[in-house]
């Protein structure tokens, strides 16, 4: 079987033009490459004329180092080769641009912060797979859609200019960076002029993701009551028909602001704040005064209001689960991980930073109270769930998504429910790998996406 991996050396100054490269005879006869006449070769948004010269018993490729330069590629890197007679083009790739929030030169072991070991890791698997990555900023956003200022490693981080990607993974962290003009204008010029795909384009708002799979009557199953929360009408609603509610700010992650209201009596309710310390709690003596509390911050933060669920816990402290769905080298959804998150003591938010602790699901479960008939088979439907509703997202949401992190939960019944999707899931390093992997499936995944998306 021919490899489609090829070695890249890059000559020293003066050998070769930028107009030739030499290629081992074993790619060519198969592929049928011509020889001295002109191809193309292509790299991203980079297009260069080009005349194949072959070697015999070599097995690689040899480029100038200026071409080299442009290609934004340093000596010794492995990359998919690919000829595609039709259109006479010599494809290497496919080139994988990770857009992130922010870079920091001065820190040149841990440029990017706490995602820094995860974007080393893209790099080893990329190195695997026959790919090329870099990271770019907003900042590296130039002018003209055809190159970008990114950073590479071979050795340690350097920023040299690149060309725009086949493939983009948006992982920007701010939807103030995400909405830059600038950033905007990037993403539709490299998708109309370079057939650039980017994923995972968009944040998501909750009610959007609410009112989207609403349409779908195979997955409201799994939606609990919600609605943006307007007027004390809606809250008196709900609050009657439901003994707790949630309000989650639309725009909010990481269980920042989110209160929980709870119905003592007719008249009397206590509200439960989310905050880092621990969970504030105050009493009102009617519904209205709760509203006036509350009806200040919804001037600057737009609520969802939705049906409290009797949550299974463990030890009163509420469960709930992240699936972690990607798309795979055919382009379908696929689990790619699935963990239980427990709220940590004086929480009802699970979160990591708010104290939560993470275990299998099989643990959890085991531990809460949960009846084991009930309890039976809890991952398989919880696995089933986080599918239909990232199937459900893709066909009634026009964006483009390749990974969505799917916060489920299971209450005392055994039924399952969506709390939220997230459409940026995080890539900190509280994720440690296991000592026997050197590359995290989740990290494999998107590699194998990539490479499906430029057609490697």
């Amino acid at each position: 079987m021919l490899k489609s991996k090829v070695a890249v050396q890059v000559t020293s100054p003066g050998i070769l033009p930028d107009d030739v490269i030499m290629l081992g005879d074993a790619y060519l006869k198969p592929w049928k490459i011509p020889q001295g006449q002109p191809v193309t070769l292509k790299f991203g948004a980079m297009r260069q004329p080009v005349k194949v010269v072959a070697v015999e018993k070599f097995d690689g490729m040899r480029i100038s180092q200026s071409l080299a330069r442009r290609m934004g590629i340093l000596a010794g890197c492995q990359l998919r080769l690919q000829y595609r007679s039709a259109s006479a083009v010599l494809a290497l790739g496919p080139l994988i641009g990770v857009l992130i929030s922010r870079d920091d030169p001065s820190m040149p072991e841990k440029p990017f912060g706490s995602i820094t070991m995860f974007c080393k890791e893209l790099v080893d698997a990329s190195a695997v797979y026959g790919a090329h990555v870099y990271f770019f900023t907003p900042e590296g956003i130039g002018s003209s859609p055809q190159h970008v200022e990114g950073w590479v490693y071979a050795g340690g981080w350097r920023k040299i200019v690149v060309p725009a990607a086949d493939v983009i993974s948006n992982r920007l962290t701010s939807r103030k960076l995400e909405n830059k003009p600038s950033v905007q204008h990037f993403f539709r010029e490299v998708k109309s002029r370079h057939g650039t795909a980017v994923f995972n384009e968009k944040f998501l708002d909750k009610p959007e993701v609410f009112e989207a799979l609403g349409r779908d009557r195979a997955l409201v199953k799994y939606l609990p009551e919600s609605h943006v929360l307007r007027n004390y009408t809606m809250l008196k609603s709900m609050c009657s028909k439901y003994p707790n509610v949630f309000l989650k700010p639309v725009r909010g992650s990481l269980g920042k602001g989110i209160i929980r209201i709870t119905r003592l009596d007719q008249e009397n309710f206590v509200a439960h704040h989310a905050t880092v310390g621990g969970t504030r709690k105050q009493h009102y003596s009617n519904l209205l005064k709760l509203f006036s509390s509350i009806s200040g911050k919804m001037k600057s933060v737009r609520y969802q209001i939705q049906q409290g669920l009797h949550l299974i816990d463990i030890g009163g402290r509420p469960v709930d689960f992240r699936a972690l769905v990607q798309k795979n080298e055919q382009g379908k959804w696929s689990m790619t991980s699935i963990v239980a998150r427990t709220a940590g003591s004086h929480h009802f938010v699970s979160n990591l930073a708010r104290g939560g602790t993470l275990s299998t699901v099989k643990e959890a479960v085991a531990k809460s109270n949960l009846s084991n008939a009930q309890g039976h088979d809890a991952s398989g439907r919880l696995q089933r769930a986080a599918l239909e509703i990232a199937q459900g997202i893709d066909t009634h949401i026009p964006a483009h998504f390749g990974e969505l992190g799917i916060d489920l939960a299971i209450d005392t019944n055994g039924r399952v429910w969506l709390l939220e999707v997230n459409s940026k899931p995080s890539k900190n390093d509280n994720t440690p790998l296991q000592p026997d992997q050197k590359i995290r499936p989740s990290v494999r995944n998107l590699i194998r996406y990539a490479r499906h998306l430029a057609q490697f």
